[in-house]
């Protein structure tokens, strides 16, 4: 739940106040920051519904997907330093970063101790 709202924060954030973000595509809309963020979430609750039925493993791995796309926001900083950012655009590009790398090694942490639980009934 925090790593999508993170996720929400910082697209709204994009689409919001696109002009003012450093170097992005001229040909890129409010109405597509908007979708793509909409495409990002329902990857997230595909692979959670996935982790609630008998599909743990498919879901861990569809929620690992998920997680790792929130770190493609450090892609910001390929088309301009941090220091050419404000501190709101920074702000909402670490918190969605830091976010999805908590639910990363909550991942890890949980398919790890089933997967280790399941070794060692087997």
């Amino acid at each position: 739940m925090l790593y999508g709202a993170a996720s929400f924060l910082h697209f709204a954030h994009n689409a919001e106040f696109l002009v003012d973000y450093p170097n992005l595509p001229e040909w890129l809309t409010r109405p597509e920051i908007y979708a793509a963020w909409l495409g990002l979430t329902v990857v997230g609750i595909v692979g959670y519904l996935l982790t609630r039925g008998d599909r743990e493993v498919l879901g861990f791995g569809v929620l690992s997907i998920y997680a790792s796309l929130g770190l493609d926001g450090l892609a910001h900083y390929s088309r301009a330093p941090m220091t050419a950012h404000a501190a709101a655009m920074n702000l909402t590009i670490w918190f969605e970063v830091v976010a999805a790398t908590l639910v990363l090694i909550a991942i890890v942490g949980i398919f790890g101790g089933r997967l280790a639980v399941s070794q060692r009934d087997a």
